[in-house]
C-alpha cells in the first residue's frame, strides 16, 4: 500500500492492478487500481464511546468520472460522518414495501399480456435477483447508475435499457402505495429509447420467387403476413373460427394496444388462400389456422425463414405497400391495428369500419400480386380442391 500526495497526472500514471494508493492530503482518501477501473474511496474506524466498532471503506466514485478536487471533497465529508461515529455505509432498515412486492401490485393494477408479464418477471428473476428482497427505499441513485453500467457491459446496451425500463415502472408503482417515497432513483439515468429496426426495402419479384419454394402451409403464413401486417402473436394465434369465410373477415383477437379484437377486412385473393388452407388442414382435425404437430402450443411458433422478413419487418413492409398503394395515414394505422393520436383518435373504431377500409386492404393486395405475378394452370388436389396460388412470376421480357 503506498502512501503519496496524489496528483491529477500521477493518478493517470498509476498502473492498473497495482492495488490502492493513499492520499498524504486528506485522510482516508484513497485511489484503488484495480485491474480494469481505478476508483477513488474513502476509508475510516467508527468510534463510539471511545471504543472500536468497525473499519469501513465507502466507493466514492471512478477515477474517470469525477476529478481529484471533488473526490477530496467527498472524503472530507465521509471523514466527517465517520470520525462523528456516524457508519456511511449503514442504510437505514429493510422495511416498506419491497422490489419483488411492488412488482405483483404492478402487474395487477391493470391488465398485461402474458408476454408483457413474463418480461418483467424475467427482469427481476435475472437481471435484479439481488434486489428482490430489497426495500423500494433502499435503491440508491448511485446503486441504478453502478447496476445498469454493469448490464450494459455483459449484456449490451439494449437489455440494459430494458431493465432499466421494467425498475423505473415497478418503483413507480411503489410510490403510489408508499407515500413516504418521494423519488424514484431510475431518474438518475437517462434510459435510452428503443432503436429503430432498419428494414431493407423488399423485392417483390425476389420474394415471390422465395416465398412460392416454401411448403404450402408457411408460403400462406408469409403472404399473410404481408397482406395484413399483422403482429406476430396476432398472426400465429388465429383459430379456424377467426376466419370468416361469408364476409372474408379476419379476426384477430391477440391485440398489442387494446383488448377488442381487430376485424380485418380481407382482399379477394387472401380470402381464397386462407379458405383452401382450412381445407387443405381439416385432417388434422386442429382449432388453429396455422396447425404444427410438433409444437407444444399446437400451431405454428417460429415463422421465420432464411431469407425473408420477420413478423415485425412485415408490418414496416405493409405499412410501406399501403402509402405506396395510394392509402392515408389513418387508415392504413386502423389496419395494422395502431392507435390513432390525439383525442379523437380514441373515437375511432376500426371494427365499425370493416367495408370502409376493405377498398385499402385490396389496394394493397393487388399491388403485391399484380407487379410480379400471373396466374397459370393448375392441377386439382385429391380432395377436387383447387389450390388459388396457381401463380408465376411475369419474366423481365
Amino acid at each position: 500500500m503506498a502512501v503519496l500526495n496524489l496528483t491529477e497526472a500521477r493518478i493517470r500514471e498509476l498502473p492498473l492492478g497495482s492495488g490502492i494508493h493513499r492520499d498524504t492530503q486528506v485522510r482516508g482518501l484513497m485511489v484503488i487500481c484495480h485491474k480494469t477501473t481505478k476508483s477513488y474511496a474513502c476509508q475510516g474506524d467508527v468510534r463510539r464511546n471511545g471504543r472500536h466498532v468497525r473499519t469501513v471503506r465507502v466507493k466514492i466514485d471512478r477515477v474517470d468520472r469525477i476529478g481529484l478536487r471533488d473526490a477530496r471533497n467527498r472524503a472530507k465529508a465521509l471523514m466527517s460522518q465517520i470520525q462523528s461515529g456516524i457508519d456511511p455505509t449503514d442504510g437505514p432498515d429493510e422495511t416498506g414495501i419491497t422490489l419483488e412486492r411492488a412488482l405483483e401490485a404492478h402487474l395487477t393494477e391493470k391488465p398485461h399480456r402474458p408476454r408483457t408479464e413474463e418480461g418483467y418477471r424475467y427482469h427481476l428473476d435475472h437481471y435484479l435477483k439481488a434486489w428482490r428482497k430489497k426495500a423500494v427505499a433502499d435503491i440508491s441513485r448511485q446503486m441504478v447508475r453502478d447496476l445498469f453500467g454493469e448490464l450494459k457491459r455483459k449484456h449490451g446496451e439494449t437489455t440494459a435499457a430494458s431493465v432499466m425500463r421494467t425498475l423505473r415502472a415497478v418503483v413507480n408503482t411503489a410510490m403510489r402505495i408508499d407515500e413516504t417515497l418521494v423519488g424514484n432513483p431510475v431518474a438518475a439515468l437517462h434510459v435510452p429509447s428503443t432503436k429503430r429496426r432498419k428494414v431493407a426495402p423488399l423485392d417483390l419479384k425476389a420474394w415471390w420467387a422465395d416465398v412460392l419454394r416454401l411448403t404450402p402451409a408457411r408460403r400462406d403464413l408469409h403472404i399473410s403476413m404481408l397482406l395484413t401486417g399483422a403482429r406476430r402473436s396476432s398472426i400465429l394465434q388465429v383459430r379456424r373460427d377467426d376466419v370468416g369465410t361469408e364476409k372474408a373477415v379476419l379476426t384477430l383477437t391477440h391485440m398489442k394496444t387494446s383488448d377488442e379484437a381487430l376485424q380485418l377486412p380481407m382482399g379477394c385473393r387472401l380470402a381464397a388462400i386462407l379458405n383452401h388452407r382450412m381445407r387443405a388442414d381439416a385432417p388434422l382435425a386442429s382449432d388453429w389456422l396455422w396447425p404444427s404437430v410438433t409444437s407444444r402450443s399446437g400451431h405454428i411458433e417460429e415463422p421465420k425463414e432464411k431469407g425473408l422478413p420477420s413478423p415485425h419487418e412485415y408490418r414496416h413492409h405493409a405499412r410501406t405497400l399501403y402509402i405506396a398503394a395510394g392509402v392515408p395515414y389513418a387508415e392504413s394505422a386502423l389496419l395494422l391495428g395502431q392507435k390513432l393520436p390525439g383525442a379523437s383518435g380514441g373515437y375511432i373504431h376500426a371494427q365499425h369500419l370493416v367495408e370502409q377500409l376493405r377498398p385499402h386492404v385490396q389496394a394493397l393486395e393487388d399491388m403485391a400480386f399484380d407487379a410480379v405475378l400471373k396466374p397459370q394452370a393448375v392441377d386439382r388436389q385429391d380432395d377436387g380442391t383447387v389450390d388459388p396460388l396457381g401463380l408465376k412470376l411475369i419474366s423481365a421480357d
